[in-house]
């Protein structure tokens, strides 16, 4: 392999190298369209059961639980909303950011059967989702 061959081949890596991170770039820092935004991240849960209820317990710490949007679709339970740095936080220099920003949006898998009545509350940090199984009425 002469010398002119080798710096081709090295071009030739470095152009591909360029391109990937490029396509990398787009797919990650892509604009929002309008309406909704897309989730960033899915906070971790607990599933839970009892005789009476299921309770689905998700990580969100600094979220207010009153902004978190909790409905019920075909069986899934969908917990979206979103976490924001606080203003106090926002010109103060990063040294370590671990805790997930922006919008989430979380899917769960419900137990087969019904739900009547939906609470939510805050424990420790955690947003508590409890629905109440609703009683199956006897054909008479």
């Amino acid at each position: 392999m002469t010398r002119g061959d080798r710096r081709d081949w090295m071009w030739a890596e470095a152009l591909q190298m360029l391109a990937q991170a490029e396509r990398m770039h787009q797919q990650v820092f892509r604009p929002q369209t309008a309406g909704r935004q897309r989730a960033n991240w899915e906070p971790p849960v607990d599933v839970l059961e009892t005789e009476r209820e299921v309770l689905i317990l998700a990580a969100l710490p600094g979220v207010d639980v009153q902004k978190v949007e909790a409905v019920i679709e075909n069986g899934t339970l969908i917990l979206s909303g979103e976490r924001t740095v606080p203003a106090e936080f926002r010109t103060a220099k990063i040294h370590r950011l671990e805790l997930p920003q922006g919008r989430f949006e979380r899917r769960i898998g419900l137990p087969p059967g019904h739900y009547g009545d939906v609470r939510r509350f805050e424990v420790n940090g955690c947003l508590a989702v409890t629905l109440a199984k609703a009683v199956a009425r006897r054909q008479p």
